[in-house]
């Protein structure tokens, strides 16, 4: 199984908050578990702007956790344009599009993903 994980499961994985079983269980025992780029930009984002807190760098927690780095490729960011505008978060519109594009499971809570047609396993 290869994942990609939602920037706020990678922020409860790495402040080892709970998840449902089923996700820990996927991501401990995946082939791969990627985490994007975009999630380290959004939550560069949200805690230059003090609405997160974060105990060290998001490269750090990737690599600490044997996760691996997912770019964002320009394949990534024209495949944005053709979703439906389920979500209005252009963060979480990207790792659809990223999710579809290298064929991922994406692990979230965000029940609006669902209706892009993307394999989703519930965090």
């Amino acid at each position: 199984m290869r994942l990609l994980l939602d920037t706020h499961v990678l922020i409860w994985w790495d402040a080892d908050e709970p998840i449902k079983k089923e996700a820990s269980q996927a991501i401990r025992t995946a082939d791969q578990v990627y985490v994007s780029a975009a999630s380290g930009w959004e939550i560069a984002i949200k805690a230059s702007l003090g609405r997160l807190t974060t105990e060290r760098r998001v490269a750090d927690a990737v690599v600490e956790s044997g996760f691996e780095e997912l770019p964002v490729r320009l394949t990534h960011a024209e495949a944005v344009g053709e979703l439906p505008w389920h979500h209005k978060d252009p963060f979480d519109r990207l790792l659809v599009a990223q999710a579809v594009a290298e064929k991922l499971t994406l692990v979230t809570r965000d029940r609006v993903f669902g209706k892009y047609g993307v394999k989703t396993l519930r965090a």
